[in-house]
């Protein structure tokens, strides 16, 4: 699925170092799935959470109640279900919502003024090629600090990047990285993608990589960022 900062590109380099020394029945936890990117490609116990409330219920809805997302989404059925002006399921609204620019929330209808793309076919068939290597997932939606986590997980965090673009302007980094010594202390193999993260921290894994966002969270143009694994070392 096409979603802001997905790391589906570096899933290759990402998941070998995440998972090196996954032990049998060990489960594979993502507090911010997304587009479910790279909890895809992984296998065996697996939790998947977002706080995105219609996000979580379009992948319930696809991978155990087996709906048929719609082929194609009119501009005016786009622009109603964001201005909440028809009553359509949460799971048709996180489906319609997530095909916007640079895949973030209704960030605007996707167009080919070329008529070469379709980009609700492709919005749709991407998403069903993902839907059986999620059979057996857990899903939850909830914050990352409310989220059962069983003892002993590797936990991968893309969560919103600071100083970028955000998915929630409430984030709290602070917060969030004081979850993250938390989780690690109590033994968690604990894995976060950021730019830059606190002095406590290691890089074990880094690239440079081009952005459709700017740093300031302007949508188009592209920018060179390098994209960092981190793991707590205090």
């Amino acid at each position: 699925m096409k979603y802001m900062g997905s790391k589906n590109r570096f899933a290759k380099e990402l998941l070998p170092i995440i998972l090196k020394d996954r032990t049998k029945g060990q489960y594979y936890v993502e507090p911010f799935a997304g587009g479910m990117n790279l909890i895809d490609k992984v296998t065996g116990n697996r939790i998947a959470n977002d706080i995105h409330t219609e996000l979580i219920e379009m992948w319930k809805a696809l991978v155990y109640e087996n709906w048929q997302p719609p082929l194609d989404v009119s501009e005016e059925d786009y622009k109603n279900a964001k201005d909440n002006k028809t009553k359509i399921s949460k799971a048709l609204n996180g489906y319609i919502g997530f095909n916007s620019y640079g895949g973030k929330w209704y960030a605007g209808y996707r167009r080919d003024k070329q008529g070469k793309r379709d980009y609700w076919r492709e919005h749709c068939n991407n998403i069903m090629k993902q839907v059986p290597n999620l059979k057996g997932v857990e899903f939850t939606n909830t914050s990352f600090t409310d989220l059962d986590i069983p003892e002993n997980s590797i936990i991968y965090c893309d969560p919103p990047y600071e100083g970028t673009t955000k998915y929630n302007n409430k984030f709290d980094h602070i917060l969030f990285w004081d979850w993250v010594r938390t989780k690690s202390k109590q033994g968690n193999k604990v894995y976060v993608s950021e730019y830059n993260a606190p002095n406590d921290f290691v890089c074990v894994w880094q690239k440079e990589a081009k952005s459709t966002f700017s740093a300031n969270g302007v949508i188009g143009g592209t920018k060179k960022s390098t994209e960092r694994l981190f793991i707590y070392c205090g």
